[in-house]
């Protein structure tokens, strides 16, 4: 019989954002791969068409990272692009007390059905003006969807419901609203939470950011700091931010009833009222990790406590664990 297949450890590599293509030294054939199964999602001409948008969209709206992502666009000249600038996932993620130590805590998963997302996550890293922070990324993505700054505060981006602006498919809806995305001149999610962990010194000032922001899309913010009652989701439209202090969850529908959209995910609403429970209680590393908050189109979970400095990831595919728990406390 066969020995079962090791599951890959999760790498942590000091990453110099000033030389924007260095995971791809290490990592290239995984980003390749991820480009594949982007390929997949969007055949044909789909891919490289929605490219060409969000480059030209990078260039003409000023995105500070326009630099890094050509520069990695080079060497994987289709799919990086829109990649980057692609905002499809799902998400549950829960902030409240932490009931085995100091502080808060946020336990994250991140759902979408991209094959290979959960088995090549890396932890780069990263460092800037406020300290350094750990990305939980992937090789060629230049932005922060879920990360830590040990001793100031945590951050993860859950998708915004879907505005629809039609009664035609869903498909068409997502069409008309790429295309408003790519009308705007402001910052997209994932690219104002990098700046935010680079720049924000403070649970504070990371909040006051986050809030006021013009944004290029609606999404949610989770943040943790490291006092007692640094916790909350914010909502945000375009220009408009709606508070919700912790303990507070958020799925992928809005919280606050004026706002419209449909619902993301699988089953967003029980999502949500799973993770508002787990997230009180005591558990250890991922045994909270049920269904629906687990699910086929999980791809990584997070715990993660700024105040103690305790992080732990794990990559999962649509069969289950991708890569072994990833542990990480202060001193390391």
């Amino acid at each position: 019989m066969a020995p079962p297949e090791l599951r890959p450890t999760i790498p942590l590599l000091d990453f110099d954002a000033s030389q924007p293509a260095a995971l791809l030294d290490s990592h290239g054939v995984a980003a390749a791969e991820l480009i594949r199964a982007g390929r997949q999602m969007l055949p044909g001409p789909l891919l490289p068409m929605m490219d060409r948008l969000s480059r030209r969209w990078a260039r003409r709206s000023g995105n500070p990272h326009y630099d890094e992502i050509e520069a990695i666009a080079t060497r994987l000249p289709i799919g990086i692009w829109f990649m980057n600038l692609c905002f499809e996932w799902g998400c549950t993620t829960g902030v409240a007390q932490d009931p085995s130590g100091p502080g808060m805590r946020m336990l994250r998963t991140l759902d979408w059905p991209f094959k290979g997302l959960g088995r090549h996550v890396v932890l780069a890293r990263q460092t800037g003006p406020a300290g350094d922070f750990i990305n939980i990324t992937w090789p060629g993505f230049v932005g922060v969807v879920t990360g830590m700054a040990p001793g100031r505060f945590a951050l993860a981006i859950n998708q915004a419901p879907l505005v629809r602006r039609s009664y035609l498919p869903l498909f068409a809806d997502w069409i008309a609203n790429r295309f408003r995305v790519f009308r705007s001149a402001h910052l997209p999610p994932v690219h104002l939470a990098r700046q935010v962990l680079e720049t924000c010194a403070t649970y504070d000032e990371a909040k006051e950011v986050l809030e006021t922001t013009p944004l290029a899309l609606p999404a949610f913010f989770v943040l943790t700091g490291i006092g007692a009652d640094e916790g909350c989701v914010i909502e945000r439209t375009e220009t408009s931010a709606w508070l919700h202090e912790a303990p507070a969850t958020a799925a992928n529908h809005w919280l606050t009833k004026s706002l419209r959209g449909r619902p993301r995910g699988i089953d967003s609403p029980r999502r949500h009222r799973m993770m508002s429970g787990l997230c009180r209680n005591a558990q250890a590393d991922f045994d909270w990790l049920i269904d629906p908050v687990l699910n086929p189109d999980t791809r990584l979970s997070v715990v993660a406590n700024p105040a103690s400095g305790r992080l732990l990831v794990q990559g999962w595919e649509s069969d289950g664990p991708a890569t072994e728990v990833f542990r990480l406390a202060t001193a390391d």
